[in-house]
């Protein structure tokens, strides 16, 4: 049965909420739906290890979901947000895989170099690498941004991405894939996240071009781009007068779950994907990624 996309899970107005950054599942009204109830694993990633960053929510905690359900261990990368990863952690092993939580901070080289060292101390391989985890804050003017503030917000979102990519591609084997999270604001920034816009442009093109780069390994490089999905990110970090409305300006007329983007991580990272790399998959509510 199908169930009309407008209305399958809930539309704005959110009620007014403001959490401290970097924000928790656990205060969020409404909870988020990581597919806990829906998802179902068919077996396409049986015997894969992933690692997946930012894993403790949003997005993250719904590729680790499905990720588990379809047969992969997982290795749960977070910053400090220790509740939140148990709880995914517990999700995946409920599935019958392996989980192993990390915390730390993924701006540093040698935390990422770490991350993958321990992906393969307790998996003994590395099959698929989720560069998810992202910082994002808002500003009204370009003077209010701080040189730390822009900084930050690089080291988290883009140089992860490469001392991570940088560090897991020698230990790939040809079939492995890199997933990365871009964001609508690729295309379409939203001048209040100039930063964070700013990264995801970054990130497409770095996408693009480390697919090139690999593909003599046989490992594919490919993106997700999500339009206004309802994470922790959302009320810690943006006014309450946009996370009431949050959503409401896509032609579904609401926010995307975490739930709703968890299909095409698994279809990047699966073999039925085997021809597609150098790709971006826009996941946005039918807002166009021009």
């Amino acid at each position: 049965m199908l169930d009309d996309p407008k209305t399958a899970h809930p539309q704005p107005p959110q009620p007014n909420q403001k959490q401290p950054m970097p924000g928790s599942e656990s205060a969020m009204r409404p909870q988020a739906d990581h597919g806990e109830q829906s998802y179902k694993g068919s077996g396409r990633l049986t015997g894969l290890a992933a690692l997946i960053t930012g894993a403790d929510s949003g997005i993250g905690r719904a590729v680790a979901i499905a990720y588990g359900r379809e047969g992969a261990d997982v290795l749960i990368s977070y910053y400090d947000e220790h509740d939140d990863a148990r709880e995914t952690a517990r999700l995946v092993e409920e599935a019958g895989r392996k989980a192993v939580v990390v915390a730390g901070d993924i701006k540093q080289e040698s935390h990422c170099n770490d991350l993958v060292a321990k992906a393969m101390e307790a998996f003994g391989r590395l099959d698929i690498l989720v560069n998810n985890a992202a910082h994002q804050a808002s500003f009204e003017r370009i003077e209010d941004i701080s040189a730390e503030e822009w900084d930050v917000t690089f080291r988290t979102n883009v140089y992860s991405q490469f001392y991570l990519s940088k560090a897991a591609v020698p230990v790939m084997k040809p079939g492995s894939s890199i997933v990365n999270t871009t964001s609508i604001n690729a295309k379409n920034p939203s001048p209040h996240l100039l930063a964070y816009a700013t990264t995801k442009g970054a990130i497409a093109n770095f996408t693009a071009g480390l697919a090139g780069l690999v593909a003599d390994r046989g490992i594919r490089v490919n993106a997700v781009a999500p339009g206004p999905i309802w994470t922790p990110l959302i009320p810690s970090t943006m006014p309450e007068e946009a996370v009431e409305s949050f959503g409401e300006n896509t032609p579904l007329g609401r926010a995307g779950q975490p739930a709703e983007l968890a299909g095409a991580y698994v279809l990047l990272a699966s073999g039925e994907a085997s021809y597609i790399t150098g790709a971006v998959i826009p996941v946005t509510g039918g807002r166009p990624m021009l």
